[in-house]
């Protein structure tokens, strides 16, 4: 494979490259020296693409202090292989935190991913900047017609809301709907994963008294799955929602296989292998700080909220959290990631084809 002289490859192996795959569009004026990637369309062959990574990408500093690997022409040419497409569809109100924990976890394989950041067209975001949006994001209809080998659906903080009154629902359905078609295997978070298993298989959502909020125990429920290899017989993960699923409602007739549980929060990781798509109902993915924000903002504006459970040392909101969840969660997206890679299809455009 032969391609024009390039002084700089960041390598879509590590989460640079993951992120820098993600900008489709050119940043013009905002950086006087760009840094080029290789990315290669299965459809219609191979181009190269310059990448422009502004100083101000708002992942540039955690990816830097993180110690992220920058690879030369040399070195990169030497993984002369097809990247992962992954896109992320990211409902959440604070994009930037949610995008840059997600690009974490998929870039921690040695695989090479591509990412595309997706967002709803029909929903203007309140709380990220429509420069951002525009300067990363491109909106389900401008993809519509790609494949990719992943999907990931984030949460959103809309849980108490029936589906139906979601200004978006229709949108959401028709995203699930070409999932089928267009997707080899999808990842979904949170609100994303209650939408999804409502919508494939009609299993509701209850609302809880009140917020499971915290670190909670859960057990391996599948020692020789796929999505748990090398998972302990019980861990911790952060939960931070409104509403459950119900155990009683995940009948194997569906297809579905409960993974995770928690004796107090219940259901957290459904698989269903026909389908190829896992539900997570817990923020596995949560960085250390993230309950901490969601506490204190709770708390500057008066909303009634007990502390996270078993989150602070001795409950005490004045100490440092500590993370008792990040291995397991780069466990559970390795896992899936390989899987993914394992079972594609070689060529993309064959996705969705019997």
């Amino acid at each position: 494979m032969h391609y024009k002289k390039c002084t700089k490859r960041i390598v879509c192996g590590d989460l640079a490259g993951r992120l820098a795959a993600t900008l489709k569009k050119s940043l013009k004026g905002r950086v006087a020296e760009p840094v080029a990637i290789y990315i290669e369309n299965i459809c219609n062959g191979p181009f190269i693409m310059p990448i422009r990574i502004p100083d101000k990408l708002p992942a540039r500093k955690t990816l830097e202090t993180e110690g992220v690997m920058v690879m030369n022409e040399t070195e990169a040419s030497r993984q002369d292989v097809r990247p992962l497409q992954i896109a992320l569809l990211n409902l959440m109100p604070n994009k930037i935190r949610t995008e840059t924990q997600i690009a974490r976890l998929v870039g921690a394989t040695p695989l090479q991913v591509e990412l595309t950041l997706v967002r709803i067209g029909s929903h203007k975001a309140k709380n990220t900047s429509q420069d951002h949006l525009i300067d990363f994001y491109e909106t389900w209809n401008d993809i519509k017609d790609r494949k990719f080998d992943g999907f990931i659906i984030t949460g959103a903080p809309i849980e108490k809301l029936e589906f139906e009154d979601v200004n978006y629902w229709t949108e959401i359905e028709e995203i699930l709907d070409w999932t089928k078609t267009n997707v080899h295997s999808c990842f979904f978070i949170c609100w994303g994963a209650m939408a999804a298993i409502k919508h494939f298989h009609d299993i509701p959502k209850y609302e809880l008294e009140k917020k499971a909020f915290g670190v909670y125990r859960h057990k391996n429920l599948k020692f020789n799955s796929p999505y748990l290899s090398g998972f302990s017989d019980d861990f911790s993960i952060p939960v931070s929602r409104w509403t459950e699923v119900r155990a009683e409602d995940i009948k194997p007739e569906l297809g579905l296989q409960l993974l995770m549980d928690s004796d107090v929060t219940g259901p957290c990781l459904i698989a269903e292998e026909t389908g190829k798509r896992l539900y997570i109902f817990n923020h596995i993915e949560y960085d250390s700080t993230s309950l901490k924000e969601e506490y204190d903002r709770d708390v500057q504006m008066g909303t009634p909220m007990d502390v996270p459970h078993d989150y602070y040392p001795n409950d005490d909101p004045s100490l440092d959290p500590q993370n008792r969840w990040r291995s397991h969660a780069h466990l559970l997206f390795g896992n899936w990631i390989n899987q993914v890679y394992q079972n594609t299809k070689f060529n993309l455009c064959d996705i969705g084809k019997k």
